[in-house]
């Protein structure tokens, strides 16, 4: 039974992981607490300009003798993990694509980073490295549109630009907004 509601579940959805990176857990956890819930557009975007060192990542957790970043308290430019998340980044959307799912409307709905088994590596001191865990989800939803509220729209009337507002349609009626456009479209 479980075998099926995890079908079902990802059937809207895609899932991609990288094991055993060499990249900081501490680092890990900053990024993906700052990428969930965004769009895998958003999220590139975000990722990109931390490469880049247009745009710092403020971190929260791990923020002992950190320096402050204009508009945050304290934040960094991680960049060796950065490019690892960029890759997994990629790589669910290729996931996603070759399920068929429109790669324009994921969002990030899981995302975690673990610490992995760290590898005893060198000579004398036997020192560790660092060992990282990535998996990330991402499903597709479909925007809504709001029905039935109010919305601004422009109306050109000769050479004037005039910002008027919509009403709701009521079923076979039109209204008086409805005729005065119809007669500023004839002219």
């Amino acid at each position: 039974m479980t075998n099926k509601l995890q079908k079902d579940n990802n059937q809207h959805g895609a899932i991609a992981k990288s094991l055993n990176l060499s990249i900081s857990t501490k680092h890990s956890v900053e990024i993906s607490r700052n990428i969930r819930y965004k769009s895998t557009s958003e999220a590139r975007q975000l990722l990109e300009d931390v490469v880049d060192m247009k745009r710092a990542l403020p971190f929260r957790k791990y923020k002992k003798d950190m320096g402050h970043k204009r508009g945050m308290m304290a934040g960094r430019y991680p960049q060796k993990a950065t490019k690892e998340f960029l890759k997994l980044i990629k790589s669910v959307e290729a996931n996603a694509q070759s399920k068929g799912l429109d790669t324009g409307n994921l969002k990030i709905t899981k995302i975690i980073s673990n610490q992995a088994s760290i590898p005893f590596t060198g000579g004398r001191r036997r020192t560790g490295t660092k060992r990282t865990h990535i998996e990330i989800e991402v499903k597709e939803f479909i925007k809504r549109k709001s029905a039935g509220k109010t919305k601004k729209a422009d109306v050109k009337e000769g050479s004037k630009i005039k910002k008027t507002t919509s009403v709701r349609r009521s079923e076979g009626k039109s209204t008086d907004h409805e005729t005065k456009l119809q007669e500023g479209a004839k002219q």
